[in-house]
């Protein structure tokens, strides 16, 4: 068998005039000097001005090795990655270069680990000599950032982006081992697992050898073995079609059991076991039905609404991610009804562990190559990183049934276009061969199990704009850019992949990032976070059409956060209701890599904003919107369940003292997996003062409202609300009760304490109504900062400390 001996942990960090830091690996020269105190917090105020040097500069990592691992024919040294531009050497011999962060790199080192322990080195050259080296050597190309990113296959976003600071990392990012192995080991494992009544797989096998023996690999499913496979004499391949009979499928949340087996393979030298490789895999087939500009995902037979979030890395540097952090994040993701994560192609091509708690949650993943914003050449050095970095990465990640389709770029094919690049280029390449010829030929060769998309977005072809709405998929910017977010409701593109609103971070994350004195929401120290251009002034055009101008950065606060949940929920609700002409929703995005004013819905602290909460209403299996239509509002029901809804239907209008107005109800039975829509009867709908009345729909525990004005024109009256605060084992039970209509009731529970988190975000009570607010601390907590200013506010309440 194989022995492993891990690298990790201590090693020595070197600049390029000889200082010498204790360091860790994984990790990165940001991390470690930060851990040494040799680095102010760059998310603290501008300091990520006051540390753009560490990018700027060469650094060397250095530990001693030695082998230990008993006799082998062979030992290699193993990394899983390398940040980015690096120089390899044992004992003064150089082992290899690499130029590519997103690749494992191997070295035979039999020959240099007799004897007594030697040096490992691992020189760094700054990311960005590397990629204006390439840049003057290849030709320069428009992006949307002012860095050379497009030039170094390195996660992109580390060279800033509208929401990210620019802190170049280096380092050994990802583990780094010794392995020692004789006769053959397994080099790559690719299983293709289909599902169509019984189970199909489709397993590839490649091996190394130092010897021509005959070999066989066993392949165990659950611990039965299902093939075995013959690799004769000197031969490296073998590939074997398997039905496994009678499987539980993998099916996404909300679709049935995510169901798993453990796959094994054995390389076998007679009956000894040279080598094992084992992941959990699962059974299903997708496809993706593009009739008539249509995109429309089916797993295993059936249509799909995505309910999506855009993932981008979770950690400005990475080598800080960890397992249980990944299950956090994406647990979290479930519970607020997303079934699709989308892993945005100027990031990273995530650790394992992200893929494994995809694969045990149902969560679907749609993996971008990593190409973003940006005109990226075809040639030498990068075109044979880009091959080599793409078949690494879909055999890496073929075992994940979560998996569901790979996409070409990130905006490239739109932007090159709607940007003017293709003017500004002059001829020069700019990716195009790759989304169009070399990755889909990759996918077809690799990985057939899974469609392929050439870009997000893409409308299929040349024959029509690349973010043509009525044709694949969209990303909608001109909303938040330059439009309201009314105007969501203006079409129904076929496949929404990107659409958002800003919002400032919880309050304490906010204030722990920025030192201002006064803390205003134009002071430096908040700018600095805001990285979105214009951002500020866009957050002030999208409230005013909403809500009279904040009067204090407390106001500002909440009305922010309140505009983003008001916008997020006027796109998904209309698009719903749409179904399945509109196939899907993806969210700009689901989290934070750092404390910044964006469109997360938790933001870099891992804090919720209440757009988390706003999900878990608007991503519901079962839901009620009322939504505009050409004779009149009319109620959607949201059935995206697999069973019927029926029940009885209540519409009905009330002024904010709870007096009703008008009354209609109705039976109404809507199918599984669709949509129904129910005209709002006229004498219901016939306001008689709409600043003072709104229309309410129920269906079982469901509910919508519908106000016919704007907040700013709306007669919001005191809502009378008493509030009662319990306190129980791990915090308070924060009970809230309205004489009059109550509207985004908002507890910021962070404010009470930093390490207080509470259960909802905006809550409307109706008159009359109440509602429980759980907040819960690892430390007992102040009952009476409840009452504080700011800890629970209504809109009405934040309304009148405007002007």
């Amino acid at each position: 068998m194989i022995t492993v001996e891990d690298l990790g942990g201590a090693w020595t960090l070197i600049s390029s005039e000889g200082e010498r830091t204790p360091a860790t690996v994984p990790g990165c020269v940001h991390t470690d000097l930060l851990d040494a105190g040799r680095l102010e917090d760059p998310f603290r105020d501008d300091n990520e001005k006051a540390v753009a040097w560490v990018g700027r500069a060469d650094w060397t990592y250095e530990r001693d090795v030695s082998w230990a691992g008993g006799a082998h024919e062979r030992v290699d040294l193993v990394f899983e990655g390398l940040d980015t531009v690096a120089a390899v050497e044992l004992d003064g011999v150089a082992l290899g270069s690499t130029r590519n962060m997103h690749r494992g790199y191997r070295y035979d080192v039999t020959a240099l680990l007799d004897g007594p322990r030697k040096p490992l080195t691992v020189h760094f050259t700054s990311a960005y000599t590397e990629a204006e080296r390439v840049r003057d050597q290849l030709g320069p190309r428009p992006n949307a950032y002012p860095e050379p990113f497009q030039f170094i296959r390195k996660m992109a976003c580390s060279f800033g982006w509208d929401w990210g600071p620019t802190l170049v990392t280096a380092g050994i990012w990802r583990p780094v081992r010794l392995e020692g192995w004789s006769t053959a080991r397994l080099a790559t494992v690719r299983p293709l697992a289909t599902y169509d009544r019984t189970g199909r797989l489709d397993l590839s096998v490649d091996v190394e050898r130092t010897r021509e023996r005959d070999l066989r690999a066993r392949v165990l499913l659950d611990g039965r073995e299902i093939a075995l496979l013959d690799l004769p004499g000197g031969a490296t391949t073998a590939r074997t079609v398997v039905d496994t009979g009678d499987v539980t499928p993998w099916n996404p949340r909300g679709y049935g059991e995510p169901a798993l087996y453990a796959l094994s393979v054995e390389l076998l030298d007679g009956e000894a076991v040279l080598d094992r490789w084992e992941r959990r895999t699962g059974f299903r087939t997708v496809e993706i039905d593009r009739t008539g500009g249509g995109f429309v995902f089916h797993v295993n037979g059936e249509p799909v609404f995505m309910k999506g979030v855009n993932w981008i890395p979770d950690d400005i540097f990475p080598a800080r991610m960890t397992r249980e952090r990944y299950e956090r994040r994406l647990r979290e993701a479930a519970t607020a009804g997303v079934n699709l994560i989308r892993v945005w192609g100027g990031g990273i091509y995530e650790d394992r562990a992200f893929y494994e708690v995809c694969d045990e949650l149902g969560l679907m993943v749609w993996q971008d190559f990593l190409f973003a914003c940006a005109d990226y050449p075809e040639e030498e050095p990068l075109f044979s990183e880009v091959v080599a970095e793409a078949r690494d990465n879909v055999i890496r990640l073929a075992p994940h049934p979560s998996l569901i389709t790979w996409n070409g770029n990130n905006e490239n094919l739109w932007l090159h276009v709607a940007m003017g690049w293709d003017a500004e280029s002059g001829g020069l390449t700019w990716g195009e061969r790759y989304y169009l010829e070399t990755l889909p030929a990759i996918v077809a060769e690799l990985d057939p199990s899974r469609p392929y998309q050439a870009g997000s977005p893409w409308s299929g072809s040349w024959e029509q704009a690349p973010n043509d709405p009525d044709h694949g998929t969209f990303h909608s910017w001109e909303v938040w850019n330059r439009e309201d977010y009314a105007n969501y409701r203006a079409s129904a593109p076929r496949f929404v992949a990107e659409f958002g609103w800003q919002a400032p971070p919880a309050w304490t994350t906010l204030r722990a990032a920025v030192s201002d004195e006064p803390l205003l929401p134009d002071s430096p120290g908040v700018l600095h976070h805001q990285k979105a251009e214009d951002g500020n002034g866009k957050l002030a055009r999208g409230l005013a059409p909403h809500f009279p101008a904040p009067a204090s950065t407390e106001a500002w606060h909440y009305l922010t956060q309140l505009n983003q949940v008001r916008a997020i929920r006027t796109g998904i609700e209309h698009w719903r209701s749409h179904w399945p002409h509109t196939a899907g929703t993806i969210l700009w995005q689901l989290n934070d890599l750092w404390p910044v004013t964006s469109w997360a819905a938790i933001d870099g602290a891992g804090r919720y904003k209440p757009l988390y909460f706003a999900l878990r209403e608007l991503y519901a299996d079962r839901a009620l919107t009322i939504q505009p239509g050409d004779g009149g509002p009319v109620v959607a029901v949201l059935n995206d369940h697999p069973d019927e809804w029926t029940g009885t239907l209540l519409v009905e209008r009330q002024d904010t003292g709870g007096a009703v107005r008008a009354t209609v109800t109705g039976r109404v039975s809507v199918a599984a997996r669709s949509v129904s829509l129910v005209p709002v009867p006229e004498v219901v709908a016939a306001f008689g003062d709409p600043a003072a009345e709104v229309v309410v729909a129920r269906l079982g525990d469901a509910r919508a409202l519908w106000f016919a004005t704007e907040d700013r024109d709306f007669a919001y009256e005191d809502p009378g609300l008493t509030v009662d605060v319990e306190a129980v084992a791990g915090g308070l039970d924060v009970h809230v009760q309205a004489v009059g209509l109550a509207r985004d009731i908002l507890l910021q529970a962070d404010r009470i304490h930093p390490q207080a988190a509470a259960d909802r975000g905006f809550v409307t009570l109706l008159a009359g109504e109440s509602a429980v607010i759980h907040v819960r601390a690892p430390i007992d907590l102040d009952a009476g900062l409840v009452k504080a200013p700011w800890v629970l506010t209504d809109l009405a309440t934040a309304l009148r400390r405007t002007p």
